[in-house]
């Protein structure tokens, strides 16, 4: 095809981190679309096919704007938007700058928590919808941030009147009683990512004061039991991890005025080998009741380090072509044919 040549405009205040350092942004593009790509005064000249070149406008263009936004352009933010880009984001019908608007609420620090992905978005959309939402995804795709952010930020504004911290303490190839102190202490190190993200969007001081009080609670799962959580925003996190009987026990504490967050990872089991998860068993059982969503977080949705998406990737093709290989052996198995005993019995 011919080669086309197209300009953009760049100001000058953020060619810097549009392009990134030692222009790695500017370079990801390029290979990204098989284009070159010239800076001269505050002009960016893209050139190579039509329909390359129009791809890669469009995602410098969305960088700029989020630049101009106020946003640093960081690697996730690059990658993503050269997915919607080529196509692998199936809703592409929104900009990713259309994401920068939907803020959630802002850290102790000012930094403002917002969906990054439109996955992420469909799922604050569904818990702003839903009286229970499931959040399935893998690592780093921000299930458990986004629902600890939308439970502070119902507490602040008096939605609810406690929140209600979650998780199944389970040993994940190490036993509780090699840990030191009592009970309490042992369950600590597994409730501790919770800790961490309360501290850094609602502060320590003011967590401390409000855990006192017994409006914030951060308990293993095994303490919701015979509890009924009235007016409460209870988010269960890990809940690959829970058995169906526990599953089960943690949706019927549910009362009125409540919301309940419930995040896992599938592919993430510390759960006995030959044990059904409760997450599992949840998502096929309730999948037609109305108020409860289910919203499916992809490798797409991975906002850590790029890396992050890579190692989800790289497992899930290990993962599916292993079960496709123990598919295989079952039914080879299954289609021998069986030894007819009597007939040997008769021919000796």
């Amino acid at each position: 095809m011919e080669s086309i040549s197209k300009s953009i405009t760049v100001a000058t205040d953020h060619v810097q981190n549009v392009f990134g350092q030692f222009d790695a942004n500017a370079k990801k593009i390029e290979k990204a679309f098989s284009v070159t790509m010239i800076f001269r005064d505050d002009k960016l000249k893209i050139s190579g096919e039509e329909t390359s070149v129009d791809k890669a406008i469009r995602v410098m263009s969305e960088l700029i704007e989020l630049s101009e936004r106020g946003n640093i352009i960081d690697a996730q933010k690059v990658d993503y938007s050269i997915s919607m880009a080529t196509g692998t984001v199936n809703n592409t019908t929104e900009k990713l700058v259309d994401l920068d608007r939907d803020i959630i609420c802002h850290t102790v620090q000012g930094k403002p928590v917002k969906p990054k992905t439109h996955g992420q978005k469909s799922y604050v959309n569904a818990i702003d919808k839903s009286m229970i939402v499931f959040g399935v995804g893998p690592a780093g795709t921000g299930k458990t941030y986004i629902a600890m952010a939308k439970a502070i930020t119902a507490f602040k504004n008096g939605e609810v009147s406690r929140i209600i911290m979650t998780r199944p303490a389970i040993e994940a190839g190490e036993k509780l009683g090699f840990l030191p102190g009592d009970l309490q202490s042992k369950v600590d190190p597994y409730l501790r990512p919770l800790y961490d993200a309360l501290y850094e969007i609602m502060g320590a001081e003011s967590f401390m004061k409000n855990m006192e009080k017994g409006l914030i609670e951060v308990a293993p799962l095994a303490y919701m039991r015979g509890r009924t959580l009235d007016n409460a925003y209870i988010v269960l996190d890990e809940a690959q991890n829970t058995t169906p009987a526990q599953m089960k026990m943690f949706l019927t504490r549910i009362g009125f005025g409540s919301k309940a967050i419930i995040t896992g990872d599938l592919s993430q089991k510390d759960l006995p080998f030959d044990s059904k998860s409760g997450l599992e068993v949840a998502l096929d059982v309730l999948k037609n009741v109305d108020e409860i969503s289910v919203c499916r977080l992809t490798s797409l949705d991975v906002v850590r380090h790029p890396l992050v998406q890579k190692i989800v990737n790289a497992y899930e093709a290990y993962e599916s072509k292993n079960a496709a290989r123990e598919k295989k052996q079952a039914e080879r198995k299954s289609s021998k044919p069986r030894k007819n005993h009597a007939d040997e019995r008769s021919k000796r």
